[in-house]
């Protein structure tokens, strides 16, 4: 079965089994944004529990 590439690109898999993902609005507009803004944005949070099962299904190999 083929994974998603999109998805793949996009999502990491922690050695926990969590799904990890980069934050949005951190690509362009960055003027008008403030310093703790786009520092808060530059980590990778977790995929909601909701689509955890959705993205896992994506990005299997």
């Amino acid at each position: 079965m083929k994974s998603n590439r999109g998805a793949a690109k996009r999502f990491r898999v922690t050695s926990s089994g969590k799904i990890k993902r980069h934050s949005s609005h951190h690509s362009h507009i960055l003027t008008k944004k403030s310093a703790k803004r786009k520092r808060k944005l530059r980590k990778e949070s977790p995929v909601s529990q909701a689509d955890s099962s959705r993205v896992h299904k994506m990005i299997l190999k």
